[in-house]
């Protein structure tokens, strides 16, 4: 990754212009082609530097207020299947395995979105199903204090 790159990658990272050509209009703030803009994010993807590249929109705007992190207690034989259920479900925003504690023993991770908070419950009885795990519990967000994406 050249200093092109990271420049280019600062300056997607706020959003793009909601245009016909966003790429030509990202390139003129940089000074390079629409195609240099297009070649260069390929590849950053490509390379794994770039994980994927979408519109992100605002979920509470769309009434999607209910948020809900749920945690699972997974046998260690469990996790990497349990892991992929999770991952696979459309549900499902964020999945990750964590370490246990010792007053915590829930490894699993997985982020849900919804209406209200009867939804969260009903999905997360249906991943229960689906994973063959019985041992969670359902944290709800009360506030939203800040939310963004990773930054370079």
């Amino acid at each position: 990754m050249d200093l092109l790159d990271r420049e280019l990658l600062r300056a997607a990272q706020d959003g793009i212009k909601l245009t016909v050509r966003p790429y030509l209009a990202l390139g003129e703030s940089l000074g390079i082609s629409e195609e240099e803009v297009i070649d260069r994010l390929k590849r950053l993807q490509e390379e794994g530097f770039v994980r994927r590249f979408a519109a992100t929109i605002g979920h509470r705007a769309l009434g999607i207020v209910a948020n809900a992190m749920i945690v699972w207690r997974a046998r260690p034989e469990q996790v990497e299947t349990a892991g992929e259920i999770f991952a696979s479900a459309q549900e499902v925003t964020h999945c990750y395995e964590r370490a246990t504690a010792p007053d915590w023993p829930y490894n699993i991770y997985t982020m849900v979105h919804s209406h209200s908070r009867e939804e969260c419950l009903k999905i997360a009885i249906q991943l229960s199903k689906a994973s063959g795990i019985e041992d969670y519990r359902i944290l709800f967000s009360e506030k939203e204090y800040k939310k963004t994406s990773a930054r370079i």
